[in-house]
């Protein structure tokens, strides 16, 4: 179900995933969302850069180029309502509430843009983004206040795209206030060779991993992941690639059988 604002969100939404991206939760949490929801427990997905971009804003060439990957044309509002439809899509078939707040992703951001090119958006946060850095961590913080048993879900920042950075480092406020936090490993970021050691070593070594056994309900990850049509070629080259790097990774987390996991990593908080 769509919320449609903050003050929807209610104390039965005692799981909250922080999704950078539309499909990004679906495609790391996806076991894990379909459990809970099994078991009636209300999982809520807040989606951070869902915004809709200004009517007939022009595209840089970087927004030019990512719509193009994924088969869109140079209307940036109907590229992000067709994003939207499918994350609606993905996360009534889980089974999942939701939210999407009104950041724009970062390829709409900035006149002149913050980001040009490809390379930039795993890179550095521009200083002009920092202020989202502030806003989010208040909102999460208050949230908090509001909902203290909450369980909070969030990007590990694996492969350091910009936009899961900033909901990284707004999370981290509740780490400093030591909420329940699972920082969850950004899929398909996560499968790159020596990425994961890279950011926990940024992290200092500092976190722990936690399991979610997800194995029969990895199929329903991998069917609500397929509803993100416009990204299954652009990220994945194509359907069944995607099943596959989903099935492997899942399964070698801890290669036992046929167990399949998701794998958090969590604070030590002392």
């Amino acid at each position: 179900m769509q919320l449609q604002s903050i003050a929807d969100i209610a104390r039965k939404h005692r799981h909250i995933f922080l999704s950078p991206h539309f499909d990004d939760v679906v495609f790391s949490c996806g076991g894990t969302i379909a459990l809970q929801a099994s078991c009636g427990l209300h999982p809520l997905v807040i989606t951070v850069f869902a915004g809709l971009p200004p009517a007939n804003q022009p595209l840089s060439a970087l927004a030019t180029a990512v719509h193009q990957s994924m088969g869109f044309g140079h209307d940036a509002r109907e590229a992000v309502e067709t994003r939207r439809r499918e994350d609606a899509r993905a996360l009534d078939y889980l089974g999942a509430d939701y939210l999407w707040l009104d950041y724009p992703d970062a390829i709409y951001r900035g006149n002149p843009p913050h980001y040009t090119r490809e390379e930039e958006l795993f890179s550095s946060i521009h200083p002009a983004d920092l202020s989202i850095d502030q806003q989010l961590g208040q909102l999460l913080v208050s949230l908090s206040e509001q909902l203290p048993d909450t369980v909070w879900y969030a990007p590990l920042g694996v492969g350091h795209h910009v936009d899961h950075q900033l909901v990284c480092s707004a999370a981290d406020r509740l780490v400093q206030r030591h909420a329940n936090v699972k920082f969850y490993e950004d899929f398909p970021y996560v499968t790159r060779l020596g990425e994961l050691e890279r950011r926990l070593h940024e992290f200092g070594d500092t976190l722990e991993p936690a399991y979610v056994e997800m194995s029969e309900l990895l199929p329903l990850r991998q069917e609500a992941s397929q509803m993100y049509a416009s990204q299954i070629a652009a990220i994945f080259g194509d359907k069944e690639s995607m099943y596959k790097l989903m099935d492997e990774y899942t399964h070698n987390i801890r290669p036992v059988e046929t167990v399949h996991l998701e794998r958090y990593w969590t604070p030590r908080y002392r």
